[in-house]
């Protein structure tokens, strides 16, 4: 298997991952898998680079010290970065591909995010808001937690949800429904399996928040299986396709690297309020063109 064989599609990958994140993650991927490795054994990995990575922007950037443990966050969270490429090359190359991988998978950021949020207040709370005499104090921790529980967390889940929408019928990913999620929730016990009974919990919940922020979308998937059941025409599938990919370029900038280049230039430059409020200005602009964009497609293919 080469490279390009461990890509989810060319319409869908970034210019960045194409050039460094997956030419090391096929690396690792091969390296594990000589080994026995199971991708969520990465995923794992990754969690725990990317939340140490997180935790160390705890630390100011205003001395030489202070700097260096704000470059070895940086240098963590590439590293978890490259794990998260990985995973998904491995289950690929090794056919060890799982539903719980991929609700693993696409929780991994969030651990990455949390501390990196919690990171943000802790080390705003006592600096001054810029231009003024006054500390941030609580105000620190609003500004995060708009920033992340609200922007991020939106633009990240419908971002993957258009990806996963475009992919489908491009090649048939599945498209996970949130009515399946609940079911395979309920099937699962606390007992006999705590684990994936626990992210499969915040994955139905996940899956109805896509399927809520999307009616267009919605009726015309409904439209779809009404008059065809799975199988689509292949001219309909190859229009929406051609469609869609000049939206994959918002999808794919609202998602990771050009959040984490914003996120490192932030935190190295010691200025760390930019980077919640690059989330709540441009990554929120961009989200909205993308939202009412991919709606009207999808109203105009009903």
């Amino acid at each position: 298997m080469n490279i390009k064989d461990t890509y989810k599609s060319n319409d869908t990958e970034e210019w960045f991952d194409i050039l460094f994140n997956r030419p090391l993650g096929y690396l690792w991927a091969r390296l594990f898998n000589h080994f026995g490795v199971h991708p969520n054994t990465v995923t794992v990995l990754s969690i725990f680079l990317g939340v140490a990575g997180g935790l160390l922007f705890m630390n100011d950037a205003d001395t030489t010290q202070g700097f260096l443990l704000n470059l070895l966050g940086v240098a963590l969270f590439v590293w978890a970065d490259i794990f998260d490429s990985t995973d998904g090359q491995l289950a690929r190359m090794s056919g060890k591909k799982t539903a719980f991988g991929r609700i693993l998978d696409g929780a991994s950021g969030d651990f990455w995010f949390c501390a990196v949020y919690v990171s943000i207040a802790v080390r705003l709370f006592s600096q001054n808001i810029p231009g003024t005499q006054e500390q941030w104090g609580v105000l620190a921790w609003v500004l995060v937690g708009v920033a992340g529980l609200v922007c991020h967390a939106v633009q990240c889940r419908q971002s993957d949800y258009y990806r996963t929408i475009h992919l489908h019928f491009l090649n048939g990913t599945p498209l996970d429904r949130s009515d399946e999620q609940k079911r395979l929730y309920e099937q699962l016990t606390w007992r006999h399996d705590f684990v994936r009974k626990f992210f499969q919990w915040f994955y139905k919940r996940y899956t109805a928040a896509q399927e809520r922020t999307t009616p267009h979308f919605q009726a015309l998937w409904k439209k779809l299986h009404e008059i065809y059941g799975n199988d689509y025409p292949s001219r309909f599938r190859a229009e929406f396709c051609r469609r869609s990919l000049p939206l994959m370029k918002y999808a794919n900038f609202i998602t990771f690297n050009i959040r984490a280049f914003a996120l490192y230039t932030a935190v190295l430059t010691d200025l760390p309020w930019l980077y919640p409020l690059f989330e709540l200005t441009v990554l929120t602009a961009v989200y909205i063109y993308l939202h009412h964009r991919h709606e009207q497609l999808s109203k105009s293919m009903l």
